[in-house]
């Protein structure tokens, strides 16, 4: 149904929504991070943990969030303010935490982090959990700033291929390329401006027209891009040692490290955490079942990271290269394996291709995250809002794609976070991106199981997903796993372990304590 005074537009069918949804799931995150994060975490093994992680965490929090969006059809920051009560004891004592917080670091003249602890245990106290839709809505706003920059180098890289640029005999003079490339201003700057283009081409036109239509087209182009890509992997010599390494775990190559890599990757590559989900689910009909939908969006996110998988490494294994070679495997290793292969050049067009869609499906996602925020809180119209953040995110981005080695351009930005917050590790890309990745998603995805699970309530929850998805809450998990769950004789009045009960559990005290410990250990305040 179209949007009308006094409506909200909605998603035309299930289908569109699932494909929408996995497409902001499926990401960089899926074709780029976590084949690297694999081959440095030895394979298999990590492969186990991250789909446990999946399981166990990133399901029970997606639904979260799409409950959330769906009963109040709102945005993340409209979301909590309609379901934030007038007190919350909880809230206080998170703000009184922070506060606290700020006035030690104070005393240790610390002075960047202690205003933002003052400032942000403050902000708890006076607007309570609706402080939580904010940080998701500021997570995607600062999120695609820097994403869109690697989404424009995959841009850059499909033009390279196409002209037959991509020809490198070694990895060092493909790596020498790329650092040339990433570090030249107009090529930087140009392929960023072109990938912001697309998002708000598409996110102007609104949800049926504009996301749902396109999400049905990219996401089937994605899907047959990697089949084809895996197929001519698993074609050439050698290959079913990449197979094997990817497939066959060696546990002993688990450890805490390995986990939480998987735990925060789990959690990254499901799009919690920063807004896009809730603002997806409040799109969702009341008929739609949305625990079928949260399996559905997991499983396509997942399979696509394992075709990933399958796509790169038996071209990796075949032609002799390192599996951990880290972040630069993607651009760096791959030109060379496809420089060795027949048709080379095609093939390094269509990965850069697959790459370019995953990127797009994702930061359409994160766009729309500010975009509705302005729409419901502030009443722009649809494409003054697309136009003026895609352009104010687009200038932000700016920085990042001209410092991503370093802060010899913007020395003067780089002064002002030093005399402020005392250190900025990496270049302004990298502060960026442990800004986001390493605080705002887990504190986001954190805050969200808690208010679910003891502030909004699970039963309330619970009472939002039997719209659509009755079985959720009644049925007997056991009457399930058997097939039987139909049977009268095993659907008695009482039940105990239910699939809702199970998630109750898990977002009061699994999820909440699993994400946390991941929090801590990611920003170095935990070792293992």
């Amino acid at each position: 149904m179209k949007a009308s005074a006094g409506t909200r537009e909605t998603w035309g069918s299930s289908l569109g929504f699932i494909l929408a949804a996995a497409g902001s799931a499926v990401g960089l995150g899926n074709i780029w991070k976590f084949p690297y994060i694999t081959g440095l975490n030895g394979g298999g093994a990590f492969v186990l943990v991250y789909l446990l992680c999946i399981t166990i965490i990133g399901l029970p929090v997606m639904l979260c969030e799409l409950t959330l969006g769906r009963h109040t059809r709102r945005n993340p920051v409209g979301a909590f303010k309609a379901l934030s009560p007038p007190s919350s004891t909880l809230a206080q004592l998170i703000g009184a935490i922070l506060v606290f917080a700020g006035f030690i670091l104070l005393c240790l003249s610390t002075w960047g982090w202690a205003v933002t602890m003052l400032l942000l245990g403050a902000a708890i106290f006076r607007y309570s959990w609706i402080v939580v839709g904010a940080m998701g809505v500021v997570a995607g706003f600062t999120i695609l700033s820097f994403y869109s920059v690697v989404a424009g180098w995959t841009i850059g890289y499909i033009w390279k291929a196409v002209a037959g640029q991509l020809g490198f005999t070694t990895v060092a003079a493909a790596a020498s390329h790329f650092v040339g490339f990433i570090t030249h201003p107009g090529w930087a700057i140009g392929c960023h401006l072109v990938f912001m283009l697309l998002c708000m081409v598409i996110v102007v036109r609104g949800v049926q027209a504009g996301i749902e239509r396109w999400s049905k087209i990219l996401m089937p182009v994605l899907f047959i891009l990697l089949v084809v890509l895996i197929i001519r992997g698993l074609t050439l010599p050698g290959a079913m040692a990449g197979v094997r390494f990817f497939l066959s775990p060696d546990f002993s190559k688990i450890n805490a490290d390995c986990i939480l890599q998987a735990l925060g990757h789990a959690f990254f590559t499901l799009s919690l955490g920063m807004g896009a989900i809730i603002t997806y689910g409040s799109y969702v009909d009341k008929k739609q079942n949305i625990f079928l939908a949260t399996l559905s969006i997991a499983g396509l996110d997942t399979l696509i990271a394992l075709m990933a998988g399958l796509a790169i490494f038996p071209a990796v294994f075949a032609q002799g290269f390192e599996p951990g070679a880290g972040p630069g495997l993607v651009f760096q290793v791959l030109p060379t394996v496809f420089n060795q292969i027949p048709l080379g050049a095609l093939w390094a067009t269509l990965f850069f291709l697959l790459l370019m869609v995953a990127a797009l499906t994702s930061g359409i996602s994160l766009l729309e995250v500010v975009t509705a925020y302005f729409v419901d809180e502030r009443g722009w119209s649809r494409s003054r809002a697309t136009i003026v953040f895609g352009a104010v995110i687009f200038f932000l981005g700016c920085f990042s794609a001209v410092s991503v080695t370093g802060w010899e351009r913007i020395e003067w930005l780089h002064r002002i976070i030093l005399a402020v917050f005392g250190t900025a590790r990496g270049s302004f890309f990298d502060v960026m991106d442990n800004l986001s990745s390493n605080w705002l998603l887990p504190l986001g995805g954190l805050f969200i199981s808690l208010f679910v699970g003891w502030v909004w309530g699970p039963a309330k929850a619970v009472a939002e997903i039997r719209h659509g998805s009755h079985n959720f809450a009644d049925v007997h998990l056991i009457s399930l796993l058997a097939g039987l769950k139909d049977d009268p004789s095993h659907n008695s009045d009482v039940h105990v372990l239910t699939l809702a009960s199970i998630w109750g559990f898990f977002i009061r005290f699994l999820s909440p304590v699993a994400v946390l410990v991941a929090f801590l250990y990611t920003i170095g305040w935990l070792q293992f």
